[in-house]
């Protein structure tokens, strides 16, 4: 199904190439609806190019631009900008073909890819903490829309199960580990003990050789520090997937670093026959002399000492994705400070030949009241199991005032459904580089952009259809009745906004995976919602007469459903009652 915007923007090139101009410029929603639905800047782009007045080429490309069948004839405004007014017929014909598409006329992608999308990645033995809720929901958020839009998507929890850190757990665990703690709460007590193995090893230097000689049996395949760190690993994915669970992520595949261990060796004897990596003071590195941002940054692959690092860990990997899962495209949602790593990783790709699209998605940070990073009283990282525990129980509150007729269960569910969906709105709403605070009046509050306040716009579209009952009997997901065309009709401006709001859908959902913005798809539901509640203060639906009130049903209808499959992209449930 065309969307309006492609629809003009074919007609738009058709214009430039009939006056004789350059295809440049682009189109979109206009910024304000008094001057129209759509507007482009070609005209002052072509202009600057050519040194002649835009309103005067304006004028020539609307001389030959076609839009009778769409729209009223297009305006110039301003210093040349081209504005599109559509016409309601056009638009109800529009809506009506929406409420009988199952995907809302979101069309699938031409060329479809294959993509690996890394996020998550916490590292066991520490509980995951507030830092790691951006890469999780972004990530998430942008493998639910991929897939959406018709790419095969692989979830990869990338997961950090090996390393020197374990040489001080294992040390912990025989020495000084509490049985009843570990029963208790399992994370706590390797934090506990890890921390102070640590601050032992500060200020012993034998307890610090015993660590590193608890890591050295550990890589040679002893088989008591073996057990212990599969356990260690078993208790973490313990804790992982609790969160998990409140969060509803889902992973295709979790291949550690363990998972690359046995091939670092091969990783590095490839990279020096094929001479990208090279020896240096006893190290293996790779060198970017020819890479300006890179020349003075090079990458070691093996250490003096034989060990290997990230780097080598991230080189194999890559390996793994291109080579055996044969992935078109990886996309790396992990926090801005990794931004140098990940540019020296892709150039190694780039040398080994590997012509895939590698993406380093990076994100802000959430911080505190106090405008700092987010942490306990204390000064730790506030765990994130707490913090979604800690939304489900205020959303409770919320609940319980609002609703306390609800059932037992009914009153759970919801609670975790908002206190849930407003965690990763709050998140979702914001522009993935930019650093926002963490409030919880703010983002649980039924007013204003928030995941409760969308929720509640789908609970309120509910009940008008609870109230209508049986005189409503149109349904088009009922494929044993088969699609029933239903008539929309558009006759007041607050119908013709919703409706127009509506067919924008197919135009946003896209643009999202352009510069990896589900803040793009949050923003329009915000509006649709917002737009929604004018429509129905000022057009009566149940009590109005017929025809119009099918069609104000229909309306709601489409609505609700925008707003299930929105937040569903970005993975936010919404509850049948608040």
């Amino acid at each position: 199904m065309e969307t309006f915007q492609s629809l003009l923007a074919k007609k738009l090139s058709n214009a430039l190439f009939a006056a004789g101009l350059p295809n440049a410029g682009e189109l979109t929603s206009a910024t304000d609806p008094r001057f129209g639905d759509y507007q482009t800047n070609a005209a002052l782009i072509v202009a600057k190019q050519q040194g002649e007045s835009p309103r005067e080429v304006a004028r020539r490309i609307v001389e030959h631009l076609k839009v009778d069948d769409v729209g009223e004839a297009p305006t110039v405004a301003g210093p040349g900008f081209i504005n599109f007014t559509l016409r309601p017929a056009v638009v109800a014909e529009k809506t009506a073909s929406m409420l009988a598409d199952e995907r809302l006329g979101v069309s699938q992608a031409e060329s479809p890819r294959r993509i690996v999308v890394d996020f998550g990645s916490p590292n066991v033995a520490k509980p995951m903490h507030v830092g790691h809720i951006r890469s999780i929901v972004l990530g998430d958020a942008l493998a639910r829309i991929a897939s959406f839009l018709g790419h095969e998507v692989i979830r990869d929890n990338h997961i950090g199960d090996w390393g020197t850190q374990f040489g001080m757990v294992i040390y912990g665990w025989k020495n000084l580990l509490d049985q009843d703690a570990l029963q208790q709460n399992p994370l706590a007590e390797i934090v506990r003990f890890y921390k102070e193995t640590n601050a032992l090893a500060t200020s012993d230097p034998q307890v610090r050789e015993a660590c590193r000689q608890e890591l050295v049996k550990l890589q040679g395949g002893d088989k008591e520090n073996i057990d212990i760190w599969n356990e260690c690993v078993a208790l973490s994915m313990q804790d992982f997937e609790h969160v998990y669970e409140l969060l509803d992520i889902h992973y295709d595949i979790q291949c550690g670093e363990s998972f690359y261990h046995d091939r670092l060796p091969g990783v590095v004897e490839h990279l020096l026959k094929s001479g990208i990596a090279e020896l240096s003071e006893g190290a293996v590195v790779v060198f970017f002399r020819d890479v300006p941002e890179l020349s003075d940054k090079p990458c070691i692959i093996r250490k003096r000492d034989g060990g290997f690092n990230y780097a080598t860990t991230d080189v194999a990997t890559v390996d793994y994705r291109l080579g055996e899962l044969k992935a078109d495209s990886v996309w790396y949602v992990v926090g801005a400070p990794q931004t140098l790593h990940f540019k020296q990783i892709f150039e190694i790709a780039r040398r080994q030949g590997y012509q895939a699209d590698l993406r380093h998605i990076t994100f802000g940070s959430i911080l505190g009241e106090d405008r700092k990073l987010m942490k306990t009283r204390s000064g730790d990282n506030v765990p994130l199991r707490e913090l979604l525990e800690e939304a489900g129980r205020r959303a409770r509150k919320i609940i319980e005032e609002k609703n306390p007729d609800l059932s037992e269960p009914e009153k759970m569910d919801v609670a975790q459904i908002i206190g849930i969906g407003a965690v990763k709105y709050a998140d979702l709403s914001q522009y993935r580089m930019t650093d926002y605070v963490f409030l919880w009046d703010k983002m649980l509050s039924l007013q204003g952009n928030t995941a409760p306040y969308l929720q509640n716009a789908y609970v309120r579209i509910r009940s008008i259809f609870r109230k209508a009952g049986k005189s409503w009997n149109w349904h088009p997901a009922d494929k044993e009745i088969g699609w029933k065309p239903m008539r929309i009709c558009l006759n007041e401006s607050a119908e013709i906004n919703l409706a127009k709001r509506l067919c924008q859908f197919a135009e946003i959902v896209p643009q999202v995976l352009n510069d990896f913005r589900p803040n793009i798809l949050a923003n329009y539901l915000f509006e649709v919602a917002n737009v929604f509640h004018t429509f129905y203060e000022a057009c009566p639906v149940l009590k109005s007469e017929e025809p119009a009130r099918s069609s104000r049903l229909a309306l709601c209808y489409l609505t609700g459903r925008v707003l299930h499959r929105g937040l569903d992209l970005l993975g936010i449930k919404v509850p049948e009652k608040m």
